[in-house]
């Protein structure tokens, strides 16, 4: 898998659809200390323990380097960014039941909107899977040789 480059400066905009998914009942918000538990625990059981850790890690920034999506006490979505490395977009994820509403785009936009707010002119997208996605709703291009990334030689039981 490769890593991604997006450009900070040219992001579309997502208010209207932002609009249409609080008006279905879907709202975005960054979470604070308090939910971290519950959070932290929706992804690892929805994704996985490794998403989980890094989810944990965006609680210790201040503000949190993550957004939710909710309905009502349910979370939807998540994406993060700062918690593998600076500048890293991820990990992010969108439950099964409310795939293709939007959400993930939302979250994706929302939070490279956050990255360029904190000072940042490009974000990196770490250990993309199928990187067309990301081509097409954000413009991020592949990085040459980056299938050697940070993620390499990951530990992922003892």
């Amino acid at each position: 898998m490769q890593d991604m480059l997006v450009r900070l400066y040219d992001l579309p905009d997502v208010t209207e659809e932002e609009k249409k998914l609080y008006a279905s009942g879907i709202k975005i918000k960054r979470p604070i200390a308090p939910e971290k538990h519950v959070v932290v625990q929706w992804v690892r059981e929805n994704f996985s323990e490794l998403w989980a850790s890094e989810v944990d890690v965006a609680f210790s920034h201040s503000p949190v380097s993550c957004l939710i999506a909710y309905e009502g006490p349910i979370i939807t979505g998540f994406a993060c960014y700062d918690t593998t490395s600076k500048n890293f977009f991820g990990p992010t994820g969108v439950s099964e039941k409310y795939r293709g509403r939007s959400i993930g785009k939302i979250l994706l936009i929302k939070v490279l909107e956050a990255m360029k707010n904190d000072g940042y002119a490009y974000a990196i997208i770490g250990g993309v899977g199928p990187y067309e996605y990301y081509e097409k709703t954000v413009g991020a291009v592949l990085i040459k040789d980056s299938e050697r990334s940070v993620y390499q030689d990951l530990i992922k039981s003892i």
